[in-house]
């Protein structure tokens, strides 16, 4: 039989090897989360759009993700979740697990939408993980060609004018294109109706057969009608020349530092690592960086404009603040037309 202080040295003894076994097991089972972080991505990755196939957004997030396969050296696959503005894929995205196998190609509009709709649960700058910034949107104010201005500084001109003779078309209540004229508006103090459309497809040919005077939509959805005559480019919405349209005078030299573009971002669940979240950003700007890649921007409506995680988080942040003051200001509402 054994002594009490045997038994005692024994369960000692039998404490010490359990707790030197849980350490050395501790010890190894650290490595192998960090070298889980260094292999990712070991697996294929989804980007997902709110938007239906075919549409800015989608071909933009289809740009990306050809080439972000290729530096990454993983499939990237695009899904598209459409309905509800955008909403449907970005609850999807930020409920997934934040591993960084799952983002969303997101857009301005996003901002908007939680200011007009404060109730939606998703916030933009804190349900996600800002990742970068990859292209805008150039937006161009278009007009008929028996509209009597011809230039930024004559449509300034004309507008303030003439208060509450002219309307002009957006893509619909709370989109960079209606807000992006409410600052013109905002800058100017001109009256203008504003009147919602669906898409810019039927604002071009409304505006062509001088339906409604005015209206906004991307550089390339009226570059063409412009270029044949049907139309009048009045007036790009963003600083700078366009390639493609050259010969479109920006906004800016009539209104000093107006710039109004749509900007399109890759987003990450909240909580994603840190350097999971670097090393996408590292590759979207190798992507970026070819010089190919900004030509096929611009032959689908869009231009480079990279700004990592932290920029871009800032600037996410500095453009919800100027919506919503546009917002406040010209009172809108999603009920008004």
């Amino acid at each position: 039989m054994k002594t009490s202080a045997s038994l005692l040295h024994h369960v000692m003894r039998r404490r010490t090897l359990l707790a030197f076994a849980f350490a050395t097991g501790a010890a190894f089972a650290v490595p192998s989360l960090g070298q889980a972080q260094s292999d990712y991505p070991n697996r294929p990755l989804r980007l997902l759009v709110g938007y239906s196939a075919g549409g800015g957004v989608d071909l933009a997030a289809r740009l990306l993700a050809a080439r972000l396969s290729t530096a990454l050296g993983q499939q990237i696959v695009v899904e598209n979740r459409v309905g509800a503005s955008g909403q449907i894929a970005a609850d999807a995205v930020a409920k997934a697990p934040p591993d960084g196998y799952t983002l969303m190609m997101g857009e301005s509009a996003m901002l908007i939408a939680k200011i007009l709709q404060p109730k939606t649960a998703l916030d933009p700058l804190t349900s996600f993980s800002p990742v970068a910034s990859v292209f805008v949107s150039p937006l161009v104010i278009i007009s008929g060609n028996a509209f009597p201005a011809k230039t930024p500084a004559e449509l300034v001109q004309h507008l303030k004018a003439n208060p509450g003779r002219y309307s002009y078309a957006s893509s619909g209540v709370g989109t960079v294109q209606h807000l992006g004229f409410e600052v013109l508006k905002a800058a100017t103090g001109a009256v203008v109706v504003h009147v919602p459309y669906r898409g810019a497809a039927q604002i071009v040919t409304d505006v062509a057969s001088g339906q409604v005077p005015l209206g906004v939509v991307s550089v390339t959805s009226a570059v063409a009608q412009a270029k044949a005559g049907e139309l009048r480019a009045l007036a790009l919405m963003n600083p700078g020349r366009v390639e493609g349209a050259e010969s479109v005078a920006p906004l800016a030299d009539a209104l000093p530092g107006f710039n109004v573009a749509p900007r399109l971002f890759v987003l990450a669940p909240n909580g994603t690592p840190a350097d999971v979240v670097g090393k996408l950003s590292a590759a979207i700007k190798t992507v970026l960086d070819q010089p190919e890649m900004a030509t096929a921007a611009t032959a689908q409506g869009t231009a480079t404009a990279y700004l990592a995680s932290d920029a871009l988080g800032k600037e996410m942040i500095a453009e919800t603040a100027r919506w919503r003051r546009i917002v406040a200001e010209q009172r809108i509402a999603v009920e008004a037309n």
